[in-house]
């Protein structure tokens, strides 16, 4: 490979916390891997996706764009795939990261979960489609995958399922392959909702966690949040519910906890049997590698099991929108850091066409910017904001500041909260209303209006009249706002 032109892996992994890391101060996660991939490269603690679900977040960093962008503001319901267009495609109208990489001269392998919509045959410009049939993970085992055209049943765990196909092409390509390769590596796990994780684990890391007490999950009563929301499903009729209760119960059931931590360690195997592949063809030095997962989540913090969107209204705090990010540069030895930068899923796109020699995208379409400069040696940290968006919640974090947002004139009891982060850390305490903090009320309430009026597709704008494709977890909210003839689209 050619310094311009390095090898490209970027595991995108699912439902996967930052702190879910020895590296990152879990001491009750066995991630040895990890940690040594963390050792060798440069570890972001300060990371955030910009939604807290699956099939938004995969869209942001192929395409660089915000959900109000391209238009996938929640997770594709795979339970409504006989209403897609045939063979549709979510971000098919998007120069995507494979289709640019592709016509550089990158081979393109999608090699793990797609969820971005229908999986039967390669879509964005992936040259290798090995695959998942479809985006909601209901089990480790027995899933029905795609391999390059052909269909099959896999009985072992999908994690190992997908990491095999990984090593084999690494192994297949060599060193002396003509061209950089760029492999979308997006292992289904460790997951983290029933009934994939419910009772006790079957993998071989299951004994590792046998007598973990669990302080890293903390015990907090439940929220007044995640309780209006179970009513408002019950009231709406809306499906679901079911789902709802059994996330109350998350945070205390240990077999729950010790299924859901070897999954994490199965992810962690995966990772360094890859990484090992890399080293046996005498390529690791000639490839970039992001460790990275969709979006965080909440284990209990604040009262709710999930993501942000487990509320009402929904929320963007810390632990359901905190991402691991690491990253480690294409240039042979590159000393382990920590990088307290605030950066993005959207980053990840700008940062990936940076190190392939592309040109990245302009700041006036998409807010993405390679994170090079913090990865490698000399580079000046960021003091940025970053922002988030949940359906009715638009977001802006700063080092000091948390502000949600609702959307405005609604039936619904919404408030605007601020959190100062240097005295309440944990978000906890709602200044908004607070006179001495109505400076940085109005300053960041002007900073999040000018990222959302500068980004929005107005297609996709829910806040004003925009819709969803495919499916929102809210369609009642915006059918009472823009009226019964509202309704996703594609």
């Amino acid at each position: 490979m050619t310094a311009d032109r390095p090898n490209i892996l970027l595991v995108f992994v699912d439902n996967q916390p930052a702190k879910m890391m020895g590296c990152s101060g879990n001491s009750e996660v066995h991630t040895p891997n990890l940690d040594g991939l963390a050792e060798r490269a440069t570890r972001f603690s300060e990371a955030f996706c910009p939604n807290a679900m699956c099939s938004p977040c995969r869209a942001s960093v192929l395409t660089g764009l915000i959900p109000s962008q391209h238009g996938i503001h929640t997770w594709l319901d795979d339970g409504l795939i006989s209403e897609w267009p045939d063979q549709w495609n979510a971000i098919d109208e998007f120069d995507t990261l494979p289709e640019l990489l592709g016509q550089a001269g990158y081979e393109t392998a999608l090699i793990g979960k797609y969820h971005l919509g229908i999986a039967d045959q390669p879509q964005n410009g992936f040259d290798e489609w090995i695959t998942m049939q479809i985006g909601h993970v209901l089990s480790f085992y027995d899933n029905k995958m795609v391999v390059n055209g052909e269909q099959m049943i896999h009985p072992g765990h999908s994690v190992e399922f997908f990491t095999d196909h990984a090593v084999d092409y690494i192994d297949k390509r060599g060193k002396d392959a003509e061209n950089p390769f760029f492999m979308f590596l997006t292992y289904p796990a460790p997951y983290g909702h029933w009934p994939s994780i419910k009772g006790e684990a079957m993998n071989k890391f299951a004994y590792l966690y046998k007598d973990t007490p669990f302080n890293s999950v903390p015990r907090e009563g439940i929220s007044r949040e995640l309780i209006k929301w179970l009513l408002i499903n019950e009231d709406k009729g809306f499906k679901g519910e079911e789902f709802y209760k059994d996330i109350l119960q998350m945070p205390n059931d240990l077999p729950t906890l010790r299924n859901y931590y070897s999954q994490m360690s199965m992810v962690d195997e995966g990772v360094g049997q890859v990484l090992a592949a890399l080293e046996r063809q005498g390529i690791f030095d000639d490839t970039l590698v992001i460790y990275t997962s969709d979006h965080g989540m909440s284990l209990g913090q604040h009262g709710f099991w999930g993501h942000g969107e487990d509320t009402w209204p929904s929320n963007t705090h810390r632990e359901a929108h905190h991402i691991p990010l690491i990253i480690k540069p294409p240039t042979g030895d590159h000393e382990g850091k920590v990088a307290q930068s605030l950066v993005g899923t959207t980053d990840i796109h700008a940062t990936v066409r940076d190190y392939a020699g592309l040109p990245l995208p302009s700041s006036d379409t998409s807010p993405s910017r390679s994170l090079r400069s913090l990865v490698e040696s000399g580079g000046d940290p960021w003091d940025r904001a970053v922002f988030m968006e949940q359906e009715e919640t638009r977001s802006i974090r700063t080092k000091k500041w948390l502000l949600m947002r609702r959307v405005g004139e609604t039936g619904y009891d919404f408030r605007t909260e601020l959190f100062d982060l240097e005295r309440d850390p944990d978000e906890r305490r709602n200044v908004a209303e607070d006179p001495a903090y109505q400076d940085a009320l109005e300053d960041l309430s002007a900073q999040l209006d000018a990222h959302f009026a500068k980004y929005c597709n107005p297609k996709w704008d829910l806040w004003h009249g925009g819709t969803v494709k495919s499916n929102s977890t809210r369609p009642f909210l915006w059918r009472e706002l823009w009226g019964d003839d509202w309704q996703p689209g594609y």
